[in-house]
């Protein structure tokens, strides 16, 4: 249980500067390339919780790596090596300063603001009628801006973006373009495992030649919300909760507890047997997500391992 990746403290030759988000932490190499760590750390609600969860950070990576392996014919990405389970290296972006969010279903943030009263999401009409859970007409996007770790991600329209100089319309006119092709292309995949992609989070930069790629991470629990197709009709009908795979169970847990990442709210505790029923349920989505048998990394030490690995690949 002890044995997690929580922070790095890396040393890289010809390292420039390290970036530390919420769960990942990102070496610049001489602006060469950049080497990205994904840690065990868990966050919600833009909050990183005190403990790390087992095998993660490399459940969040090898995710990414397939999906990314299985969009690039679409949208160009920025990865070139995954020489860790931890680990993706890459061409040196400059991030765009909005999440691009894409929702097929009113679930999670949408739906606890529809119960709210609201019918628009970042300047995006929400129709009368609907229950939480149901499918959109078709999918909204709704952007968020980015956030520094442990401030809050922000709704924010597009007429926004573009009055505030945060994204040129034809960047963000690509932007539009990619999320879309990228949730059709994941919610095909999902649908081929017996999944429903109900919304996700996409990110894009710019790399030295101006070129528009899919950075970050793709399709993950922790970017993605996902249903199970078989009895989702049946039980939205019936007024039921949907059986799903994504950090969805971890937040009702935290709300359950009176957490929402709310001023003056303190983190409850997670013990050690809920940690684990966590990284259950990461494994249990990979597995699902894949198709294939997850296989645990060595954890025996975490850092060495994924210092070594880098090393090695950096020197080739």
């Amino acid at each position: 249980m002890n044995n997690t990746l929580t922070d790095t403290s890396f040393n890289f030759p010809k390292q420039k500067s390290v970036y530390k988000g919420k769960v990942r932490a990102v070496y610049n190499i001489n602006d060469e390339a950049l080497v990205m760590v994904a840690t065990d750390r868990l966050s919600a609600f833009d909050v990183v919780m005190p403990k790390g969860i087992p095998y993660k950070g490399q459940i969040l990576n090898q995710i990414a790596t397939k999906m990314m392996a299985a969009t690039q014919d679409i949208v160009p990405n920025w990865l070139t090596a995954t020489p860790d389970p931890n680990v993706a290296i890459g061409h040196v972006c400059e991030p765009f300063k909005v999440e691009m969010v894409i929702r097929g279903y009113m679930s999670g943030h949408a739906a606890r603001e529809y119960k709210s009263g609201k019918r628009e999401l970042c300047g995006v009409a929400m129709p009368e009628g609907l229950k939480e859970n149901d499918k959109f007409p078709k999918p909204i996007i709704t952007p968020a801006t980015k956030a520094e770790m442990g401030d809050h991600d922000e709704d924010i329209s597009r007429d926004a973006i573009l009055k505030r100089g945060i994204v040129s319309e034809a960047d963000y006119t690509v932007l539009e373009d990619y999320t879309r092709k990228l949730f059709q292309r994941g919610s095909e995949i999902a649908a081929s495992r017996g999944l429903i992609l109900v919304d996700t989070k996409y990110e894009f930069g710019k790399t030295k030649t101006g070129k528009i790629v899919l950075i970050d991470e793709i399709h993950t629990p922790d970017s993605s919300r996902y249903f199970y197709a078989e009895g989702y009709q049946e039980r939205q009908e019936k007024g039921e909760a949907q059986k799903q795979l994504s950090k969805e169970f971890v937040r009702q847990w935290l709300i359950a507890n009176n957490f929402q990442g709310l001023k003056g709210q303190t983190v409850p505790v997670m013990s050690d047997a809920y940690i684990q029923t966590v990284s259950d349920r990461y494994i249990e989505l990979y597995e699902n997500i894949t198709g294939e048998t997850f296989i645990k990394a060595d954890v025996s030490n975490i850092e060495s391992r994924i210092e070594a690995n880098i090393l090695q690949y950096l020197k080739s």
